[in-house]
């Protein structure tokens, strides 16, 4: 059996590696294939339209939460291009972690999401679990990647023969999505993949 494709996306910050994910998502999702995980929103100030936090959504269940905010009081914090967020490891262990988990275990799910292997989510011991579990797994797998972080995890990805590394510009971000798709729908249409 062909391994699953696993892809990581990479990019420096606020060049939109969500937004082409969730480009990604929709296109195979038009294409009939279901998609499971977890994605991260930006949130804003009404008032300033500064960047002050960040949400954690379950792609498939819709459930959200808060999980890094400028004034959240926790003894986590990641400091970051947009400034130093406090990250409330409970709020991404109760949302992200279970849609990944749920997403691998679930016979109605193709394609596995996570949005994003980065700074704050560093935090969660169950967050990094998840992830090494997500690539272990037979489910193709494509995921966001913080581009210069040093920490173990994310070096681990970056070395492992089995991810595809592409990075998003602002020249390709627009393409990438109909080039993930192909490498994809290479895969899965011509493979059969036991879970």
């Amino acid at each position: 059996m062909d391994e699953a494709p696993k892809i990581g996306i990479t990019g420096l910050p606020s060049v939109g590696k969500t937004a082409t994910l969730v480009r990604i998502v929709e296109k195979l999702e038009e294409d009939d294939f279901r998609v499971g995980g977890m994605i991260t929103k930006s949130i804003y100030d009404d008032k300033t339209g500064r960047k002050v936090g960040f949400s954690v959504l379950d792609w498939k269940s819709r459930a959200e939460s808060t999980f890094a905010h400028v004034d959240f009081e926790t003894k986590y914090k990641a400091e970051t291009d947009d400034g130093v967020f406090f990250v409330d490891v409970e709020a991404l262990d109760k949302v992200g972690v279970p849609a990944i988990r749920n997403a691998l275990a679930a016979e109605d799910v193709d394609i596995v999401i996570i949005d994003e292997v980065g700074k704050m989510e560093m935090h969660s011991d169950a967050f990094c679990k998840a992830v090494t579990d997500a690539l272990d797994h037979p489910k193709p797998v494509i995921l966001t990647l913080h581009k210069k972080s040093r920490n173990p995890l994310l070096q681990d990805i970056r070395r492992r023969d089995d991810v595809r590394i592409l990075e998003v510009t602002a020249v390709n971000k627009n393409l990438l999505p109909y080039k993930v798709e192909k490498i994809l729908k290479d895969k899965l249409d011509t493979t059969t993949f036991y879970y």
